[in-house]
């Protein structure tokens, strides 16, 4: 079961100023507002919760569970989502029976704070509770923090401040961190310790009580942060781009019901908009008004003429838009009367009691500050577009290069098929151990996986390169010798005719490698050259490729080629190329296997 609370705390001062209300509050109690805040939470709660498996279902943790949400019972609650179940409270929550029975046929009760919107990439969490509960931990609190997410740089400083190092992090992770007296944004509780840190049914108001019952009942508890996204839902900048992401989720209605929509706006009859909460409400709109975007109407909403509303906008009940008004990215709340001519941007507008003369005067320094906002997204496809190369979907690098793979693929496998079993049997007849290697290797988007090879050299090989490294004959973290130890007599033969790698067309066929593409490398060659790795990256490594066809290998200079051609293979990818490096390929196969004899 999700319980999201939403805590009594005092909210920041600069939101509270002149309204004595908190934001969180003034959004709960305004219609359409209070939906965007909900439905956002509780869509919030199946992304944290992504591949966090329980006992009871294989589909993920967070799939069809009951959802809950909290709130104080002198706070107002316009939402009309029927899908949240809603508690009120005066001190302690209460949980209903009912929901605490539906709690117990999963492994995890899971409290949010509704205070926070978060995001979280689910298998980074799945990995950092699994691994806490292997360890029998029975209470893990949760904090997402910005500063563990890739892409980042951490300094290590001195005792006397001096620099003593930087550490990038190419991915989102998860670190231990101190427990602390406040509520953390998320927190995991074993259903079979319910009992001993509810007081009574109901979850205690503050944490500090929460922790004090878990130390008087023996429960064990951590404390981790969490790479992540993470919105202050008490302040502007907060509130303002959590509406923007829930406003962006609804879908535009049909042409056909626009056009009907602008016929009856043109008459001067009721204009219901876009949004899937304003279709029956009675709303005047002017003729020559604009609506641009996606704008969330309550009901008896007022529009003059020449005004411009532009969207994501939420415009509360009762709200009446003079003449040449504008406004965008803003939230404008019930009973307010926005006067003629006035620029609105990026501002919340609580009541009627709004000071127009001090927002005219710092509109050009709050939009310079909050004009153009990170926009609260962890979706993963966004952030793989800002940190490698994409292509269209519908190009040779999009998808077409994908099913030439597969193609490929299935054709090498049936070709080499009558030869296989007699590899199998030579590895086998000549040197203990296991048919194939597997070693763990970065794909798409720094994705790991297992890269397939017969084994061609004696088992724990791999494990005493460190020792050899000082006579490898390449620079670079890669590892080449000429007569190396380790490798098995039917392992050279294998390695000098490429028959080794015929498993990797496996990895073709499951979609982590390519027949074209960089060299395969693990993670510690990755981080040695961080925009090389992204570039490189950008594609599924490659069986063959522009490096292994046209090195050199000259002395000192194997690594300087291998990032030259492996980022100059990204920059140019296209069919031609592949079909050049696979001939190439197929010509030095050709001429390799017959020098063998």
């Amino acid at each position: 079961m999700n319980l999201i609370i939403i805590h009594k705390d005092k909210p920041p001062v600069a939101d509270t100023k002149g309204s004595g209300d908190s934001l969180l509050r003034f959004a709960l109690a305004s219609e359409p507002i209070a939906d965007v805040i909900l439905y956002g939470l509780s869509r919030c709660l199946p992304l944290l919760s992504r591949g966090l498996a329980c006992p009871c279902n294989r589909r993920g943790w967070g799939y069809r569970r009951k959802i809950a949400c909290a709130i104080p019972e002198e706070w107002g609650d316009e939402s009309r989502i029927t899908k949240v179940t809603k508690i009120r409270y005066a001190e302690n929550v209460t949980i209903p029976p009912q929901l605490l029975r539906k709690a117990g046929r999963s492994s995890w009760f899971v409290v949010s704070n509704g205070r926070f919107a978060t995001q979280i990439d689910g298998w980074l969490l799945q990995s950092a509770i699994g691994g806490l509960a292997k360890i029998q931990m029975d209470v893990v609190a949760v904090n997402v923090e910005p500063d563990v997410l890739g892409k980042r740089e951490k300094m290590r400083l001195t005792t006397e401040v001096k620099v003593a190092g930087f550490r990038r992090l190419y991915c989102d992770s998860a670190e231990l961190a101190p427990i602390s007296t406040d509520w953390p944004h998320h927190l995991f509780v074993r259903t079979n310790v319910l009992e001993k840190v509810f007081v009574g049914c109901a979850l205690p108001q503050f944490f500090s009580t929460f922790l004090e019952r878990c130390r008087s009942n023996a429960v064990s508890l951590r404390a981790i942060k969490v790479g992540g996204a993470v919105l202050d839902l008490e302040t502007q900048d907060g509130l303002l781009n959590f509406c923007r992401a829930g406003i962006s989720k609804i879908q535009p209605r049909p042409p056909r019901f626009l056009a009907k929509a602008r016929a009856r706006a043109s008459r001067g009859e009721a204009h219901p908009l876009l949004s899937a909460t304003a279709d029956k409400r009675a709303n005047t709109i002017s003729r020559d008004s604009r609506l641009v975007g996606k704008v969330l109407l309550g009901k008896n909403i007022y529009i003059g003429p020449k005004a411009v509303v532009v969207g994501p906008t939420v415009i509360c009940d009762n709200v009446k838009i003079e003449k040449g008004a504008v406004i965008t990215s803003s939230i404008i709340g019930p009973e307010v009367l926005v006067p003629q001519n006035q620029f609105v941007q990026n501002r919340i507008i609580k009541g009627p009691q709004h000071d127009w003369k001090q927002l005219t005067e710092c509109t050009k320094i709050s939009s310079r500050r909050i004009c153009h906002p990170r926009p609260f997204e962890l979706d993963r496809k966004r952030r793989i577009e800002d940190t490698y190369r994409s292509w269209p979907r519908f190009s040779y690098a999009g998808s077409f290069k994908r099913i030439a793979d597969c193609f490929a693929a299935v054709i090498v496998l049936v070709l080499f098929a009558p030869v296989l079993p007699f590899i199998v049997l030579a590895i086998k007849l000549t040197s203990p151990g296991p048919i194939f290697f597997k070693d763990k290797r970065q794909g798409l988007y720094g994705k790991p996986f297992n890269c397939l090879k017969f084994r061609t050299m004696h088992v724990g090989a791999d494990k005493i390169q460190d020792k050899l490294r000082f006579v490898s004959q390449v620079d670079g973290p890669q590892f080449k010798m000429d007569d190396d130890p380790r490798i098995s007599a039917v392992g050279r033969f294998l390695r000098e005719t490429y028959l080794d790698e015929i498993p990797q067309f496996i990895n073709v066929l499951l979609g982590q490698m390519s027949v074209v593409g960089p060299r395969p490398s693990p993670e510690p060659e990755n981080m040695l050259c961080p925009f090389w790795r992204d570039a490189r990256l950008s594609v599924r490594p490659g069986i063959t490729g522009l490096w292994q066809v046209y090195r050199t290998r000259q002395l000192m200079k194997d690594f300087q080629e291998w990032i030259y051609y492996d980022t100059k293979y990204v920059r140019n990818l296209s069919l031609i190329m592949d079909l050049r490096i696979c001939w190439q390929t197929t010509k030095k196969l050709i001429d390799n296997f017959i020098s063998q004899f």
